[in-house]
């Protein structure tokens, strides 16, 4: 069977540090953070009180009244960021043949503020229960693939893809692996999240899982370094088009990158803590390298997953020492989440966009509020603070953990 090459041909997104894959990539490699004060609702009650919320962005600038009467917030943020990507690729129809064009979109927890907003309302009401049509599409996980289907025209693949943190990473793999078999010709994949509630912020902040740097938000998220407290929860979407490389160069597109392999596994550890030795994380990188057909010493940089959480953070580094050995120095990394936050199951989609970009600009974003590497962490990690690094790379990775020990690892190249 023969097997196709894949590339990116269009980017997009919508994040707490830049509206347009423009504005974002400014905002990484000057270091800027998206963190504040939570203003969605009244979080004095919290131990946590920060987030990364979207910044001068307004749904209603961008969908019509209908649009947003029917979606909920990580719907609205899937459209915006996808249309960018689109405009990016230049795919039109009826140029393209619809049944060939598919999407594969992402999303850890789905439509959960119209779902609290429901069930308070009829809660707080002496009323019989009286619920919207619209409740269940706003709430359903795969609602953003199918409104980008119907507002793109695509007839083809059609799904969502749910793995906690690694669901952007694992829609992006299964995108490249349909396009990799001749199944398609460009695919629209992603990931989307509006996780700023009281119930989903409330229960992190339970679980103690988020920082409580409330005085000083933009220095919460510190992933790798030695006071890193939690992790501060985003919202937003990103958006790539991958494209079979004969069809991208049939209809002469603009190449951003080529992806080169993917891997997935699973911890079989606990269901939210993850295996401390990064035995996951390992086995899903060694399998995206073994299907790019390179080796770990290939590798110039990687987009860690790392969210600013103790065992997460110690659990990816072991696993990087454990596949780089003797070569780890040689590498760098860096977690962008210093500057975004946590965008959950939307992360891995805008990390591949930062990958993309760090490729395409031989430019590596640096770890916001990274300053001293945790004593526990391997001391030849090569991670990259403070400024950016500017290194011509041909390969890089990146990486994305969930709960339930999902693991995803996306092989990127330079073209």
């Amino acid at each position: 069977m023969q097997l196709h090459r894949v590339v990116i041909t269009g980017l997009g997104v919508l994040t707490p540090i830049g509206n347009s894959v423009s504005s974002f990539w400014k905002g990484l490699l000057e270091g800027k953070s998206g963190a504040g004060p939570i203003t969605r609702f009244d979080s004095s009650g919290y131990r946590c009180r920060i987030a990364c919320e979207l910044k001068d962005f307004r749904p209603q600038d961008h969908l019509d009244h209908k649009t947003l009467r029917q979606t909920d917030r990580f719907t609205q943020y899937a459209l915006v960021a996808a249309n960018e990507a689109m405009q990016d690729a230049g795919l039109v129809l009826p140029a393209m043949r619809p049944e060939r064009m598919g999407v594969i979109w992402a999303s850890g927890n789905g439509g959960v503020e119209s779902f609290e907003q429901e069930v308070l309302a009829n809660a707080a009401s002496n009323r019989r229960p009286r619920y919207s049509p619209y409740i269940i599409p706003k709430t359903l996980l795969d609602t953003p693939s199918g409104m980008l289907a119907l507002r793109f025209g695509f007839r083809g693949v059609n799904f969502g893809t749910v793995s906690a943190c690694a669901s952007a990473t694992t829609a992006l793999i299964e995108a490249f692996n349909y396009l990799r078999l001749g199944k398609a010709d460009a695919i629209l994949c992603g990931g989307s999240e509006a996780p700023i509630t009281p119930a989903w912020v409330g229960g992190f902040d339970a679980m103690k899982a988020l920082s409580t740097r409330n005085d000083e938000p933009a220095k919460a998220s510190r992933p790798f370094d030695a006071e890193r407290d939690g992790f501060v929860v985003g919202e937003g979407a990103g958006a790539l088009v991958l494209e079979r490389l004969e069809h991208a160069l049939e209809r002469k597109a603009h190449i951003w990158a080529e992806v080169a392999g993917g891997g997935m596994s699973a911890d079989a550890w606990h269901p939210t803590a993850p295996e401390p030795g990064g035995s996951g994380a390992l086995l899903s990188m060694q399998m995206a390298l073994e299907e790019a057909g390179i080796s770990p010493e290939q590798l110039g940089y990687i987009n860690a997953h790392a969210t600013s959480t103790l065992a997460g953070d110690l659990a990816e580094a072991k696993a990087l020492a454990s596949l780089l050995g003797t070569k780890l120095a040689a590498v760098a990394v860096s977690s962008t989440k210093g500057q975004t936050g946590h965008l959950l199951g939307a992360a891995g989609a805008i990390e591949a966009v930062a990958t993309t970009l760090a490729l395409f600009h031989n430019t590596l974003p640096p770890t916001g509020n990274l300053s001293t590497l945790h004593p526990a962490l391997p001391p030849q990690l090569q991670l990259i603070s403070r400024k950016p690094m500017h290194k011509s790379i041909k390969f890089a990775i990146s990486n994305s953990f969930g709960f339930g020990g999902h693991n995803a690892s996306l092989v990127l190249s330079g073209l």
